[in-house]
């Protein structure tokens, strides 16, 4: 594995398990020396993120991950290099913060018609931040012995057709780009193999993020297989898209998943990290004086 750049990772202001500043750190002793953080719908963890990295050789990439309806299916858009106190930015994930309580509720209501009272004061006894998503309820269930595991709780209980399922209704793709366009960032595609869309409806999905502005795709990703680095390689090369590698860490508890365990880029992939002045706060300065 090569050190490159860790671009999508999650502390516990949304589902991680690590503060800001405890992610920082455990990413500088592996030797990351540039990290996104990109929780879930939320930027509250980054100034925390940027003060524990100041002092550190690591370059902290201000992000975020946005949930998004699309095709019918949630996909998730991953803002990179942006001004976290843009008001568009913020103003438009406090709707989806807004909508996450309300998934929350109506998920505990459909787990106590299942028998499991309690999930919503116990999924917020593992949320040490103000969002409650899925990941908070499912190491509930795990702790109360509904499952063996984590995993193995999501496919028993919070996926489709599971008693825990709640459908979300997010924002739109061209929405969530221009969120993160209007705050300096680089909009990219998360994980593209987790949806496992046929290459017809994949392309058109990368198609219209290119429409509205987008410009990445995460080739490398700590769900993604190695085939798969070369499969999006491919799509990111054709489409003029930048390849962008992101381990999705969210703690310890999940060992086969780590900080910076990154493999490089397919050769002919161009990095979203190449761009001039990639992660060095140029693109939140200058949305600043513009605005």
């Amino acid at each position: 594995m090569s050190t490159i750049p860790d671009l999508h990772t999650h502390s516990t202001a949304s589902d991680g398990t690590l503060t800001p500043t405890e992610l920082v750190s455990r990413a500088a002793a592996a030797g990351v020396k540039m990290l996104a953080l990109t929780d879930h719908d939320t930027v509250a963890g980054i100034a925390e993120a940027q003060a524990a990295a100041a002092p550190l050789s690591l370059v902290l990439v201000p992000g975020v991950e946005v949930s998004v309806t699309w095709g019918g299916r949630t996909v998730h858009v991953v803002g990179l290099d942006l001004d976290p106190d843009c008001a568009a930015l913020r103003d438009g994930l406090a709707g989806l913060q807004e909508h996450r309580v309300w998934r929350a509720e109506e998920i505990a209501r459909r787990l106590d018609k299942a028998g499991y009272t309690g999930a919503l004061e116990g999924a917020r006894r593992h949320a040490a931040g103000a969002l409650i998503g899925r990941t908070h309820f499912a190491r509930f269930l795990a702790e109360q012995g509904a499952a063996a595991d984590v995993r193995s709780v999501f496919k028993r209980f919070l996926v489709s057709g599971k008693p825990g399922h709640v459908q979300g209704e997010w924002t739109t793709l061209e929405q969530a780009v221009g969120w993160i366009r209007a705050a300096g960032g680089i909009a990219v595609v998360a994980h593209p193999a987790r949806y496992n869309f046929t290459r017809t409806k994949l392309r058109r999905l990368l198609g219209e993020l290119k429409e509205c502005g987008g410009r990445g795709l995460e080739v490398v990703s700590g769900s993604h297989s190695r085939d798969d680095y070369f499969t999006f390689a491919r799509h990111a090369t054709e489409l003029g898209l930048l390849g962008s590698a992101g381990s999705d860490y969210h703690g310890p508890e999940q060992p086969w998943i780590e900080l910076g365990r990154l493999p490089a880029l397919p050769d002919g992939c161009t990095p979203i990290w190449s761009l001039p002045g990639f992660g060095t706060g140029a693109r939140a300065a200058a949305h600043k004086s513009a605005a």
